[in-house]
């Protein structure tokens, strides 16, 4: 999914607090020209919908900023809010990926059919819902499926078992556990209650 915003340049001497004040969000795009840093602003509205578009660490944004002639991709790395009102988003970080070979980003987990094993009264426990991996900056996944529907109770997948797209590779130990099928959910003490 393609995702844009458009940033202009932060005045110097700008005060974080007059900005959001004034509708605008401060923000900062790492890695321009290799290691330099850009202070930027952008509409609050447009923060705000970029965050219903975008996910820290996953989501490639179409950073525009005209004030210096630059578009490029970047990866949306940070979103800082306020302490209790978490929908007041306070500062956006982006890391350029225009120079970067691979890049190491978080894939959410997506779990696919039915256990066997839930049919026989067992439970199925996620131990991770998301997983670090690395790849092109073109070929970031979505998500990645894994199918559970083979799991009986105590059978549990790993990061070995994983179903991978073409370039992408797994920052976790191949022995890490993804999911496990736990015994008799409330079926092993309802069934004493009963003969009690």
């Amino acid at each position: 999914m393609e995702v844009s915003v458009e940033c202009q340049k932060r005045p110097e001497g700008s005060k974080p607090g007059a900005l959001r004040r004034s509708g605008l969000i401060p923000a900062v795009l790492y890695g321009h020209k290799g290691t330099e840093s850009v202070s930027l602003t952008l509409p609050a509205k447009a923060a705000e919908t970029l965050l219903k578009k975008a996910t820290v660490n996953n989501t490639l944004v179409q950073v525009a900023i005209p004030d210096i002639s630059w578009n490029g991709k970047a990866l949306l790395r940070e979103v800082q809010t306020h302490p209790w009102k978490r929908n007041q988003v306070y500062h956006l970080s982006f890391f350029s990926v225009a120079s970067q070979d691979s890049l190491e980003v978080t894939v959410p987990l997506h779990f696919m059919g039915q256990a066997a094993g839930i049919k026989l009264g067992g439970i199925l426990d996620p131990v991770i819902t998301e997983i670090q991996v690395q790849c092109a900056p073109g070929d970031i996944p979505e998500s990645i499926d894994v199918d559970v529907s083979n799991l009986e109770i105590g059978d549990s997948l790993h990061v070995r078992d994983l179903v991978l797209p073409q370039g992408i590779t797994p920052m976790l130990e191949p022995e890490t556990t993804i999911v496990i099928v736990g015994g008799y959910a409330g079926g092993q003490e309802a069934s004493e209650e009963a003969s009690a």
